[in-house]
């Protein structure tokens, strides 16, 4: 099974998942997004992939997210995507991809919708 990991090494939460994933008997590829970003295209395709608004791609938290003023409900999807492409670093993480789907994993628990059961 084929799993993605966009991962940021620095974060708790996404070294947590990583774990989980290991645990499960599975290498994921990673994707370390802080040095080689998702582009807009494939953020959008994650975002249609997790089922959910595209706001929980979005980390809402940090200086960065309040001066782009993203708090914003009224900002659109497509803005959205557009700060984190521009902002990688706005990305919520960790977002896991396999073949059961795609979660944005926080709380980390979440990875396990995307684990084959053992």
């Amino acid at each position: 099974m084929t799993i993605t990991l966009y991962h940021n090494p620095a974060c708790g939460t996404s070294r947590n998942v990583l774990a989980m994933i290991e645990e499960a008997g599975i290498t994921p590829d990673i994707v370390l997004y802080l040095k080689t970003p998702p582009s807009r295209e494939k953020l959008a395709e994650l975002a249609k992939l997790t089922g959910g608004p595209v706001r929980d791609l979005l980390r809402q938290k940090g200086t960065l997210y309040e001066e782009l003023k993203l708090a914003d409900e009224s900002v659109t999807d497509d803005a959205i995507l557009d700060a984190i492409a521009a902002h990688p670093e706005l990305l919520n993480r960790p977002v896991v991809v396999s073949p059961l789907g795609a979660r944005v994993c926080r709380p980390k628990e979440r990875v396990l919708d995307v684990l084959p059961k053992i």
